[in-house]
C-alpha cells in the first residue's frame, strides 16, 4: 500500500470508513439520547416517590423534622410548584435553579387550604447521570477509534482488487492488449463482474484490432502487385498533361501502400530500432534538406546527442514537416533544444478529436486541416514507439498545431 493511496481522502477505502464511522456516531447518539432519557425519567419518578413519601412522613404527627421538613409559607417553594399544588391539589416539581443543590419538591394543599411542601436533595441523582453520560460518550469514542481503523483496513481488499482492475484499463489503454485482471475463481460479487466485463472487453477489443490489423496488412501486399504495375506502365506512357496527372496519383497510391504497410509491421510489433548516438541539431538539418520543404530551423546552444535509428527518426521528422505543410501553414517552425525537436506551423491547428484520442488512420479529423489519409501521424506516433520517444500534440495558444518529439539521451 503505497503512501499516497494511504493518504488519498477520496479513495474508496475512506468513504468505506466515514461511512462505518458516520453510522457508528448515529447509532451512539441514538443509544446515548435513550439511555440518557430512559435515566433521566427514572431519576424524575424515584425523587417525586421520594419527596412525597417525606412530605407524607412530615406531616404525620410525630414526624421527623431535617432536611426534608415541611415548608409552610409559599414564598419559600418554587414559583411552579405553587401554581401546580393550586391548581391540581398535590404536585412534584425538579428544582435546578441552583446547579450544585438540585432539589425534588413535593407539595399538597391542605384542607384548610394552605399549603405545605417538601423536599429532598437529588445531588447523587445528578452526579450518577452525569457520570453515566461521561462513560457513554468515553467508550463511544473508544469503540469508533477502533472501528474506523478496521474498517479501512476492511475496505483495502475490495480497494486492492479495484485498483487492480484500474491498472488493467491502464494497461489495455495503453495498447497492451494482452492485459488481464486476473479475477477467476473469486466469490461473484460486483468487483467480479466488473473485473470479467473489462477482460471481456479486452478480449473483444484484441480481437477487433487484430482482425483490423491482419486487413491492412492483406490489403496492401494485394495492392503493392498490381501498383507496381501501374507505376511500370505510367513510365510508358507518352508525355502528355494527362500522363503528369496518372503518374501523380500514382505516386499518392504507392505511398498510400507504403504506409499502409509500414503502419502493419509497426502494428505487429515486429520493428525493431537500430541505435546508435547522433547529433540531433545535424539530423533534423538533413532531414529538412532531404524533404525540400521550407521551414525555420531554431537549435539550442548546447549541442543534443541522442541515442536513435537516424532513419526511423529521419521517417518521423519528415511526415511531421510534410502534415505541417499539407494540413497546417506556413510559415513551419523547427525548433531544437536539448533531445526535444517541436515543429510548429501556422494553420488552424489540430483538431480536439486528435488531441484526445491521437492520431488515427485514415481519418484527418477537420476538413480545414485539408485533405489526406491521416497516415502520416499514425506512421510517425508508431516510429516514435519503436525508437522510444515520446510525441505529444497541441496547438499554440496564438494558432496553429504544435508537436514536440522528445527523444531519450544518450546514456
Amino acid at each position: 500500500m503505497g503512501t499516497r493511496s494511504l493518504l488519498n481522502w477520496r479513495s474508496l477505502r475512506w468513504k468505506i470508513a466515514l461511512l462505518v464511522a458516520a453510522a457508528c456516531c448515529g447509532i451512539a447518539l441514538t443509544v446515548g439520547l435513550l439511555v440518557h432519557h430512559s435515566t433521566y425519567e427514572r431519576s424524575m419518578n424515584e425523587g417525586a416517590a421520594k419527596a412525597h413519601t417525606a412530605l407524607d412522613t412530615a406531616l404525620t404527627p410525630g414526624g421527623r423534622s431535617g432536611p426534608d421538613a415541611v415548608v409552610r409559607a409559599p414564598g419559600e417553594m418554587p414559583p411552579e410548584l405553587v401554581r401546580r399544588v393550586r391548581t391540581q391539589g398535590e404536585a412534584a416539581v425538579y428544582d435546578e435553579s441552583k446547579p450544585y443543590r438540585p432539589r425534588m419538591w413535593a407539595g399538597k394543599r391542605l384542607s384548610d387550604g394552605r399549603l405545605v411542601a417538601t423536599w429532598v436533595d437529588m445531588t447523587p441523582d445528578q452526579l450518577s447521570r452525569r457520570a453515566l453520560d461521561r462513560h457513554m460518550w468515553k467508550y463511544s469514542l473508544a469503540a469508533l477509534a477502533v472501528v474506523v481503523p478496521v474498517s479501512a483496513l476492511a475496505a483495502e481488499l475490495p480497494n486492492r482488487r479495484l485498483r487492480r482492475v484500474a491498472r488493467t484499463a491502464r494497461r489495455i489503454a495503453s495498447g497492451d492488449l494482452d492485459a488481464r485482471t486476473e479475477s477467476g475463481g473469486r466469490a461473484g460479487d460486483e468487483i467480479t463482474e466488473i473485473s470479467a466485463t473489462v477482460d471481456s472487453m479486452a478480449d473483444s477489443l484484441r480481437d477487433r484490432l487484430r482482425g483490423e490489423q491482419r486487413f491492412t496488412a492483406d490489403v496492401a501486399h494485394e495492392l503493392r502487385t498490381p501498383l507496381m504495375g501501374l507505376v511500370t506502365s505510367a513510365e510508358l506512357l507518352p508525355e502528355s498533361e494527362a500522363t503528369d496527372l496518372v503518374r501523380d496519383r500514382v505516386r499518392v497510391m504507392r505511398t498510400l501502400v507504403e504506409d499502409l504497410l509500414e503502419i502493419s509491421r509497426l502494428d505487429a510489433g515486429v520493428e525493431r530500432a537500430d541505435l546508435r548516438p547522433v547529433a540531433l541539431p545535424d539530423m533534423v538539418r538533413d532531414s529538412l534538406a532531404r524533404t525540400g520543404l521550407e521551414a525555420t530551423l531554431t537549435a539550442g546552444a548546447a549541442p543534443g546527442v541522442v541515442e536513435t535509428d537516424p532513419r526511423r527518426l529521419d521517417r518521423i521528422l519528415a511526415n511531421l514537416l510534410t502534415n505541417a505543410h499539407r494540413h497546417g501553414g506556413a510559415p513551419v517552425e523547427v525548433t531544437i533544444e536539448g533531445t526535444t525537436v517541436v515543429v510548429r506551423d501556422h494553420g488552424p491547428g489540430f483538431p480536439h478529436s486528435l488531441l484526445v484520442e491521437g492520431p488515427q488512420r485514415f481519418r484527418t479529423g477537420a476538413a480545414e486541416r485539408g485533405r489526406g489519409h491521416g497516415l502520416g501521424l499514425t506512421v510517425a506516433s508508431g516510429q516514435a514507439r519503436v525508437i522510444g520517444a515520446a510525441l505529444h500534440f497541441s496547438n499554440a495558444t496564438d494558432g496553429g498545431a504544435v508537436v514536440t518529439l522528445r527523444l531519450p539521451p544518450t546514456g
